[in-house]
């Protein structure tokens, strides 16, 4: 293919002679008779050359110093440098040209044929390297893209990495990516650099009709260049600006296929091809890892819930409300848990975490809570309530900890007895001469799972109606705040809350509960004292 060539020599019969031969093999001229004037045409030209061609005695310096000038330079450094010479001839000048940066070394007089096989082979192996490089570049892309890809936890995010990644990768003005995320087709696309991202929902029927045409009815992943209006008829929507390249992957016939298309010039090179369908690989294999485990994330969540209670009690005086919220959908489910428990001795309101955050957590929360209902049911004070878990879990679960807080409300809701095992004290808000006072019932023992531990319990007399609030660290620590400042803004929002308790548990989650990566568990009861 003809190049774009540079041809610096200050003999202008030589010089002409020399662009002749070049521009009648096709090749476009550039020409300067100076170093000062060819270093302007390397900084103004709108592309710049592929081959400068170098005279090594110049006026106003040596086709060497040229050389390094170009070779020098950032934006000139790839340009290949071709000398040629009538009076530096000898072994020691052509070796010093080389030796400079040159990378073919012509002695005048120069035979035409010997000139363009020159540039012909320079601008070979230089286009072969300039490929290659281009090449690892678009590969090292790739690679970032990929990671961004299995680095999404969420179908948006994925979306999004999706798109930029086959811009990035590709080059391209605008690319479309169409999947089908959990359940719900989507095609996410930009337009061109200028514009934002957008995804859209779209019919499955478009999903599969673009695989169909690319794919058939096969497994496997392949490439088709689509004619423009043969896209626009495929996939309606914005009209494509040139023939669009579009690569469909279909791993298995239980899961949608991936597509991915890209704006394209009449003929997208092999390795546009190869690429393209790389990253649409790339694509289908993170979206299936991250279904999964969206799918697995739910199931658990699903089993996580079964483990609490289906409802709560209606004691008579006591009004109760309850919130759980597990941490996002990209966080292992953790073992927090609240219960509520009508006793012979009155309403027992438990609050709770097992340390850790997985399935397993999950489960031995399960376990816990089971147990607590069935030491409250056979009429145990909480006090020993928490002694029988503790033995329970060093002996069953020795590397297992807990922390529970127990309050028994009496049937005439006048005293309160609490029994706290490393648990984030209850909040008890009553009314003040000032209005609603709330404090921290803070006494309190060790986590549950240590072994030989022993509780005390903390009575509380209540003169009036009151409002008490257990809930779980999740909702109120902040890795950049210290917890005691985190609790006492809790403590303030609860006592100027809403007066309903189901108001009050969702402004609560409002101001505390918002972008946490821990589950929450809130429960909130509003008490009054019987007459007499």
């Amino acid at each position: 293919m003809p190049g774009r060539l540079l041809v610096v020599d200050d003999n202008t019969a030589s010089r002409y002679v020399f662009a002749q031969w070049l521009r009648r093999a096709g090749h476009e001229v550039l020409e300067a008779a100076d170093g000062a004037a060819a270093l302007k045409v390397l900084t103004d030209a709108g592309a710049l050359p592929e081959v400068a061609v170098l005279d090594v005695v110049l006026p106003d310096m040596t086709g060497f110093e040229l050389c390094q000038s170009i070779k020098g330079t950032k934006a000139t450094a790839d340009i290949p440098v071709v000398h040629v010479s009538a009076s530096a001839v000898s072994v020691s000048d052509r070796a010093q040209g080389l030796h400079g940066g040159a990378d073919a070394y012509l002695t005048k007089p120069v035979d035409p044929d010997e000139l363009l096989a020159t540039i012909s082979a320079v601008l070979r192996y230089t286009r072969a390297r300039r490929a290659a490089q281009t090449l690892a570049e678009r590969l090292l892309l790739l690679n970032e893209a990929t990671l961004a890809l299995h680095g999404a936890t969420e179908f948006a995010q994925f979306a999004a990495a999706a798109v930029h990644g086959v811009l990035s990768v590709l080059g391209a003005e605008a690319a479309s990516v169409y999947l089908n995320l959990s359940g719900k087709p989507v095609r996410t696309f930009q337009a061109d650099s200028g514009s934002p991202l957008v995804s859209e929902p779209i019919d499955e029927e478009l999903l599969e009709r673009i695989t169909d045409r690319v794919l058939g009815a096969r497994i496997g992943a392949r490439t088709m260049l689509v004619p423009a209006e043969t896209w626009h008829d495929l996939a309606p929507g914005p009209k494509a600006s040139g023939d669009v390249l579009v690569a469909a992957v279909r791993a298995h016939r239980a899961r949608p296929p991936v597509c991915v298309a890209v704006t394209a010039g009449p003929a997208p090179s092999e390795d546009d091809h190869r690429l393209l369908l790389q990253i649409a690989q790339a694509c289908s294999l993170s979206l299936e890892s991250l279904r999964s485990y969206a799918e697995e994330h739910a199931l658990a969540l699903r089993l996580q819930r079964s483990f609490l209670p289906a409802r709560l009690p209606r004691p008579v005086g006591a009004e109760l409300a309850v919130r759980y919220v597990p941490a996002s959908s990209h966080a292992e489910i953790g073992g927090d848990f609240y219960e509520a428990i009508t006793t012979a001795d009155g309403l027992l309101l438990a609050i709770g975490d097992v340390v850790g955050h997985s399935l397993e957590a999950a489960i031995l929360m399960g376990e816990v809570r089971y147990a607590l209902r069935a030491y409250a049911i056979e009429g145990h004070p909480p006090d020993t309530v928490l002694e029988l878990l503790d033995t329970l879990l060093s002996r069953d679960r020795p590397v297992v900890t807990a922390t529970v807080c127990l309050v028994l409300i009496e049937p005439g809701r006048r005293r309160l007895h609490i029994a706290n095992a490393g648990h984030i004290p209850p909040l008890l808000v009553t009314d003040g001469p000032a209005g609603p006072a709330a404090r921290f019932i803070t006494e309190h023992g060790q986590l549950l799972g240590i072994g030989r531990a022993r509780f005390t319990t903390a009575t509380v007399e209540l003169t009036g109606p009151a409002r008490l609030v257990l809930f779980t660290d999740g909702l109120v620590e902040n890795r950049s705040t210290d917890i005691v400042e985190d609790l006492a803004d809790f403590a303030a929002a609860a006592a100027r809350g809403p007066a309903g308790i189901e108001e009050l548990c969702d402004a609560l989650l409002t101001a505390f509960g918002q972008g946490k990566d821990d589950d929450i568990a809130l429960l909130v009861a509003d008490l009054k004292p019987a007459e007499g």
